[in-house]
């Protein structure tokens, strides 16, 4: 513990998000604390700095960013705020979801489930989920998806519009971060809506936008994007989700590994590898 840690002690249980903000960055202060020193700043873990498998890791402005654990929750379910919900949830959030609204979250990976069920957490009345694994579309049937769509037996855009009367949604959350899906969200967005994105696209010089779908830039449609947020006051909020049962998150765990086998853990998630969905590594 740092000398200027003054909120935790040793011994604690503690929750730390996969985003550390620099709370009293520019951003930050602005109201966008993921963005704290740059773009995608908050990012440090595995980023900018080490990742968390060690016997030490530096967690910095510590009180800003830590959560206690409940008792009431087991390491293996209060692991998944670090990420998972967060950055699904935060697809939910920036996604201007009517009550009652249609939803499609395109790409139903761990990410993409728990967007999902923020969309049912933020009161959509229909969520359709893009999903091609069986494994997977029966996950997001579970965590809430009405209806699926599988887009290597059926288009997408044809099948989303026939579902809604050809109005389109309300909100399409891109989950994947792949050139082609996000053109696919924004073509299934109704005007007025939200293409919500929390996708990571890590290959490409450009994301391209669909012109005519796009209204030629004058359909009233919102692009919005999220880095999954951290915090302390975020963590916490999480926590309270599962607390009050909302949602059940270790169904995503398929597979755990010893600490000892990390290398096959990697690989089995880097390749996708037996149907994995998530990995769990024990200490």
């Amino acid at each position: 513990m740092g000398s200027e840690v003054k909120d935790f002690r040793p011994g604690d249980r503690v929750l730390v998000g996969a985003i550390t903000p620099d709370w009293g960055d520019l951003a930050s202060q602005n109201g966008f604390p993921s963005q704290s020193g740059g773009p995608l700043g908050g990012f440090k873990f595995a980023n900018r700095k080490d990742g968390v498998f060690a016997d030490c890791f530096h967690v910095n402005d510590a009180d800003a960013n830590l959560a206690r654990i409940p008792d009431s929750i087991g390491d293996e379910m209060a692991v998944y705020c670090a990420d998972m919900l967060s950055t699904g949830f935060v697809g939910a959030e920036k996604g201007n979801i009517p009550i009652g609204g249609t939803v499609a979250v395109l790409a139903q990976g761990p990410v993409g489930l728990m967007a999902t069920v923020g969309a049912r957490l933020r009161g959509a009345g229909r969520v359709i989920g893009v999903e091609s694994v069986p494994s997977r579309q029966k996950l997001a049937r579970e965590y809430g998806a009405d209806e699926i769509v599988d887009f290597t037996s059926e288009d997408v855009v044809e099948r989303v519009h026939e579902l809604t009367g050809g109005e389109g949604v309300d909100t399409a959350i891109e989950a994947l971060g792949a050139d082609i899906t996000f053109q696919t969200a924004v073509k299934i967005t109704k005007p007025g809506g939200t293409v919500s994105n929390i996708g990571y696209f890590g290959e490409g010089e450009f994301v391209r936008i669909p012109r005519v779908e796009w209204g030629v830039g004058m359909a009233d449609q919102t692009i919005a994007t999220g880095l999954c947020p951290g915090g302390r006051l975020r963590m916490e909020r999480l926590l309270r989700v599962l607390e009050a049962k909302r949602v059940d998150p270790t169904h995503l765990t398929t597979h755990t590994f010893a600490f000892d086998d990390m290398e096959r853990a990697f690989e089995v998630a880097d390749k996708k590898l037996e149907d994995v969905v998530k990995v769990l590594i024990t200490f």
